[in-house]
């Protein structure tokens, strides 16, 4: 679906005006974060349709009028608060920054995560290294650090990762259990979420989560305390290395937004070790996050802007793929595309994937 052929329909002072949108788009982010966390926004909001003062919005809240004045001021400009007389109303945008939360997620995933980091965004894809992890910690990839950040950056990851699968794990349980898997991995299994989930849904099923070791400490916890550890087992293991096997008896491989954090080459190699893995009739199920496959342009931009992460920040040769990526990928580990479901949650799409005859 192409959402964006509309912007060349533009007519040229809506062209210049966005344009300065861009041009002074990092001072726009502070400024409606600054609106949102001093609660100006939550307070106009609460004014309805009639607004607010400013004067009425300095005596309710710890902020100088200077302050609460020139980020108003701002907020009309961004969108985010329109004027009604003298007074202030949230406009629709606004409405969007604090009740919204696909953009909760994505804001405070920016500021927490990637803000400081876009810095290095030219450096990155010049040196194909997500230069712009040091702002974070001194790993070589984002994951590795995941366990060691701090609490509110650890918290941003985590729920910006689970917005974007867990609204579509209800959906692909019964999709994946129709076919009576009994052993399956879960490659990229972060907290245990998913494996807990299917063996909640399917008595039958064991679980082996394969992750990076302070993944599957994490993990773990949370496994104990639910009481499977009987049929939820652990397997640590780094990706990236091409010469670790997966553990073999199978008859299923599970990745779900695990294989966007990898290039088109390790994806491949990836996919190769988990055909090894698993038995003649078996299958492995990617859930991802396609660009192009989406129903709302939101969605879209999301994603893409999404892709930027990766590269000045999580790894710097990954992004967000466009479906004919993966599927190529797909085809050059020898396997093929046997089921192909979109829509699923809010933005994701599932492939079952057989070993070609």
């Amino acid at each position: 679906m192409n959402f964006f052929q509309e912007n060349t329909k533009l007519r040229a002072i809506q062209a210049q005006h966005e344009a300065q949108k861009i041009a002074f788009g990092p001072v726009i982010f502070q400024a409606v974060k600054c609106l949102r966390d001093f609660g100006i926004l939550e307070l106009v909001s609460e004014s309805g349709n009639e607004g607010i003062s400013l004067e009425a919005v300095v005596a309710k809240l710890s902020i100088s009028e200077y302050g609460a004045r020139v980020l108003l001021e701002a907020g009309l400009g961004i969108g985010v608060v329109h004027t009604v007389g003298d007074n202030y109303a949230l406009t629709k945008v606004g409405h969007f920054i604090l009740y919204d939360e696909l953009t909760q997620v994505n804001f405070d995933f920016t500021h927490d995560i990637c803000y400081l980091g876009m810095f290095e965004l030219k450096e990155s894809i010049e040196n194909g290294k997500p230069e712009g992890l040091k702002a974070l910690g001194p790993w070589a990839t984002v994951y590795e650090g995941l366990s060691k950040l701090p609490e509110h950056q650890r918290k941003s990851w985590f729920e910006f990762d689970h917005y974007y699968s867990d609204n579509a794990f209800p959906e692909v349980l019964p999709l994946i259990f129709k076919h009576k898997h009994k052993a399956m991995l879960d490659i990229g299994g972060n907290t245990g979420k998913f494996s807990l989930l299917c063996v909640n849904y399917d008595k039958d099923v064991r679980m082996t989560i394969v992750d990076l070791p302070g993944q599957w400490a994490m993990a773990k916890v949370n496994i104990d305390e639910q009481g499977f550890s009987d049929r939820v087992f652990g397997h640590p293991q780094n990706m990236l290395d091409p010469n670790q096997a997966l553990p073999k008896g199978v008859d299923g491989v599970w990745m779900s937004q695990f294989l966007d954090c990898f290039s088109e080459e390790e994806i491949i190699s990836i996919l190769k070790r988990a055909a090894d893995a698993i038995d003649a009739n078996g299958a492995i199920y990617i859930l991802e996050t396609y660009w192009d496959r989406q129903k709302y342009e939101a969605a879209a931009f999301s994603l893409q802007m999404t892709s930027l992460y990766f590269t000045a920040i999580a790894n710097g040769n990954s992004q967000m793929y466009h479906s004919k990526n993966m599927i190529k990928c797909v085809h050059a580990a020898g396997l093929y595309v046997e089921e192909d479901t979109d829509g699923l949650g809010v933005v994701h799409t599932l492939f079952r994937c057989r070993k070609k005859v």
